[in-house]
């Protein structure tokens, strides 16, 4: 079963990413309290999720522990393919989502993971096609951790 495993949000742009047990989002405008929040967001920019297996896959990879939050997504997933999601509906909690586009690893993420033996060019090579996915926010709700995650919701009347 898929499900929200963590929930992360940063004030402002390159801040600190920090835990939430529950996020309030809104349609068409994001995350209430998160860096990207606007009225009239564009799509792409509402909320991101990433995949704590490919989180757990990269760390097994390069031998080293990674933190989720240091990936800068707002949403970690668990038990979803979330390469299989642009251009579809899923519902999270209750709130519907649909699918934009792939969240490929920026500059940012490659500077916060990469050490000694692993270059920033190389973290973002490691994770490309694994960095996520950016997602329309199409309802107003809460999202909590452990929410259960559903690709194929029922129509709302």
């Amino acid at each position: 079963m898929a499900r929200v495993r963590a929930l992360y949000t940063a004030a402002e742009k390159r801040a600190p990413i920090h835990r939430q047990p529950a996020v309030q989002v809104r349609s068409g405008c994001g995350i209430v309290g998160d860096r990207h929040y606007r009225r009239g967001n564009a799509p792409e920019q509402q909320i991101t999720l990433i995949e704590w297996e490919q989180v757990r896959a990269f760390a097994e990879r390069h031998g080293a522990p990674v933190d989720p939050a240091t990936l800068r997504r707002n949403v970690l997933t668990e038990g979803l393919a979330l390469n299989d999601l642009p251009g579809r509906r899923f519902q999270v909690g209750d709130v519907l989502l649909r699918g934009v586009e792939l969240c490929e690893p920026c500059t940012v993420v490659g500077h916060l993971l990469a050490r000694p033996g692993l270059a920033p060019r190389e973290v973002i090579r490691s994770l490309l096609g694994r960095g996520g996915l950016r997602a329309e926010i199409l309802g107003t709700g809460v999202i909590r951790e452990g929410d259960h995650i559903d690709i194929n919701p029922e129509p709302r009347p």
